[in-house]
């Protein structure tokens, strides 16, 4: 009798233990096997390992990391449905790709991957911006060059540039014609490299001196080191910008503004129409440049991977993310870390 009594309670819980497995199965089907784009850059990489966690460990996905880039990565979104999701996807850089995609009904844009855009332009840092109210705007700037002293002519002020090949530096040589800096009394820098771009504000920061020059958002090194990105002066004339600003062999630029890039999270349509919630999680996730600058700026220090970056972001700031997904979503994740 007491062997009846135990086989009428083991058979009902292994039933109800083979029902969670399935439907567990049945989650983990409908959001399948899933690959996403891992972009070359500190940003777009912990972000793709960030989507991998939670949709891997909060709705049952098989989701893999694989080698991406901007241009190749959406192309082949558009052209071969692979790989399904691109979460950093600058799309102003190939805006015909882009819009062909969309209009093929190829890719849906699930968010904005960064809330405030992508921003490159000029900036100062902020302890020159605070003792000196008054310089908002290049225009500005260009009044004062005994605040920004040129390393290579101590009488002139100095901007200084990205390496050669970088489409910001074409865009900050043709700005410096355009605003006169020349005439105003200020050299252009050429710093040869990222690396001694970074350096020149690291030793500018670290001495209080005075620096100006082109950076953009979000990065590690402006989430060490606070900076202020100067206005343009005048509103953005797409079609200039396009005519000249961008073209370094256009001879007469004119002042401009310089665009915020659209940075958004794009998927293929196959993988919108069978991901279910997982949809729900890509359409809410977003997050602003100065979040994404503080959490950089921590990876650098600690030279950390972007999978390890991903994990330092989910266990300290559940304030943020929990808010891109469910409740009981959020509680696997949670217990996943």
């Amino acid at each position: 009798m007491k062997q009846l009594v135990k086989k009428q309670f083991v058979v009902p819980t292994c039933l109800a233990m083979a029902m969670m497995g399935a439907s567990a199965v049945s989650q983990a089907a409908e959001c399948g096997d899933v690959t996403i784009a891992n972009m070359n850059w500190q940003s777009a990489e912990v972000l793709a390992n960030i989507d991998k966690f939670i949709l891997n460990n909060g709705y049952g996905c098989h989701a893999e990391l694989i080698v991406g880039d901007t241009v190749p990565t959406i192309t082949s979104m558009t052209e071969k449905g692979q790989p399904d999701i691109a979460p950093e996807g600058w799309v102003d850089l190939i805006p015909d790709v882009v819009k062909r995609g969309l209009d093929e009904g190829k890719l849906v844009v699930t968010s904005k991957a960064l809330s405030d855009g992508g921003n490159q332009g000029w900036w100062i840092p902020k302890y020159i911006a605070d003792a000196h109210p008054d310089i908002k705007t290049i225009q500005d700037m260009l009044k004062h060059p005994e605040l920004f002293p040129s390393p290579e002519n101590p009488k002139h002020g100095a901007i200084f540039n990205g390496p050669q090949g970088w489409g910001g530096t074409v865009v900050t040589s043709q700005l410096y014609k355009a605003y006169g800096a020349e005439k105003a009394g200020f050299d252009l820098i050429d710093t040869g490299s990222a690396a001694g771009l970074d350096g020149s504000i690291a030793k500018a920061y670290e001495r209080k001196e005075g620096w100006v020059g082109y950076y953009w958002a979000p990065t590690a090194l402006l989430g060490k080191y606070e900076m202020v990105k100067l206005g343009h002066g005048v509103p953005l004339d797409k079609a200039e910008w396009k005519r000249c600003n961008t073209v370094a062999d256009c001879a007469d630029p004119k002042p401009n503004d310089w665009p915020v890039d659209s940075v958004e999270t794009l998927v293929t349509k196959g993988f919108a129409d069978r991901a279910g919630d997982a949809m729900v999680y890509l359409q809410a996730r977003t997050w602003p440049s100065s979040t994404v600058n503080k959490l950089l700026a921590w990876m650098s220090d600690n030279q950390a991977t972007g999978e390890e970056g991903a994990e330092y972001f989910l266990k300290n700031n559940p304030d943020i993310w929990s808010k891109w997904v469910s409740p009981e979503v959020a509680e696997k994740v949670k217990s996943a870390l």
